[in-house]
């Protein structure tokens, strides 16, 4: 077990270091002044040496990058001179309403996904099983910000038409304001963001419930008199734990992008919308923070991922 955590930490790190290394050649050893980008074009001379000075461009390549690891690592992201902050304040002040759409999205989509994948498994052929494959069908089908449109027009303008409020437009609200308001605000963009995923979920849970009831054990559990409800829950579903894990790890990867999309949609003011808003005005010091910081979370949660597997599946601990 020790072995395993240390690999995987290692791994993690090293992932973490080559990411580091490639944002640091992309925008401060790629041809151009950042000094002239990071700046503004509206920057005097004065101003332009100032900010050389200090992201140390003047020093040798080697140094830069290692003073630019070394400030990373104690948390420090740079300074945006466009909005006269340091990054690490202005991520801080995005992260809530990002963190709110990532984790209620997850929640959702496990909570919608997985039960709809066991009834399809469970009754094959019947009209369960063809309304869980008319969701999935609707789930893969549908872009976010399609759907997102969609919820709004629906859920939102028409009932307001009617005369009455059923979800707000958009916007964030602090969960520790009011945690009542804070769900009702992230309920439309959470299911935006989580519908997708919910369908894969559910084509995933019920091609894998459906293969591990066709084998010998299970149907060994039937003979010894084990109600049908045991056997699914107890022998089968226990069994498509593993592979849902990866699948969930793969897609903690790909969540951000969902994410953002999903933001702009419903106005909410994450690090989604402060990334484009970063690109639109070439900020580069929040392109940086904003990049790093995904990628470090992206490698944390696929550790935590790797830890549960490795608890899940005892082929790995043998």
């Amino acid at each position: 077990m020790i072995s395993f955590i240390a690999s995987r930490i290692s791994f993690a790190a090293l992932v973490l270091l080559l990411l580091s290394g490639f944002v640091f050649t992309l925008f401060f050893v790629a041809p151009g002044d950042p000094a002239r980008i990071v700046a503004g074009e509206r920057a005097t001379e004065a101003q332009v040496a100032m900010v050389r000075e200090n992201l140390g461009l003047d020093r040798p390549v080697i140094e830069q990058y290692f003073s630019f690891l070394g400030r990373s690592l104690s948390g420090d992201l740079g300074f945006s001179y466009r909005n006269q902050q340091p990054v690490i304040e202005l991520i801080k002040n995005r992260m809530p309403a990002t963190i709110s759409l990532c984790i209620g999205a997850v929640i959702m989509w496990l909570c919608m996904g997985i039960p709809i994948g066991i009834m399809s498994a469970r009754h094959p052929g019947s009209v369960r099983d063809r309304l869980g494959q008319g969701f999935v069908l609707v789930g893969v089908s549908f872009p976010s910000f399609v759907l997102g449109m969609a919820a709004l027009y629906f859920l939102y303008f028409l009932p307001r038409q009617a005369g009455f409020t059923l979800f707000p437009p958009g916007g964030y609200r602090s969960f520790l304001e009011n945690p009542l308001i804070w769900a009702w605000h992230m309920a439309l963009p959470c299911f935006t963001l989580a519908l997708l995923s919910a369908a894969i979920y559910a084509r995933l849970t019920r091609g894998q419930l459906l293969e591990i009831l066709g084998e010998d054990y299970i149907r060994t559990a039937r003979a010894k008199g084990l109600s049908e409800r045991k056997v699914v829950y107890k022998h089968g579903v226990r069994s498509i734990f593993p592979p849902l894990t990866t699948q969930l790890g793969a897609d903690i990867a790909s969540l951000l992008g969902g994410a953002l999309v999903t933001e702009q949609v419903f106005g909410l003011q994450g690090i989604g919308s402060l990334a484009v808003q970063s690109v639109q005005t070439q900020d580069r010091p929040v392109i940086i923070g904003v990049v790093m910081l995904a990628g470090f979370f992206i490698v944390l949660a696929n550790l935590v991922v790797d830890f549960l597997y490795f608890l899940l599946d005892p082929r790995i601990r043998s």
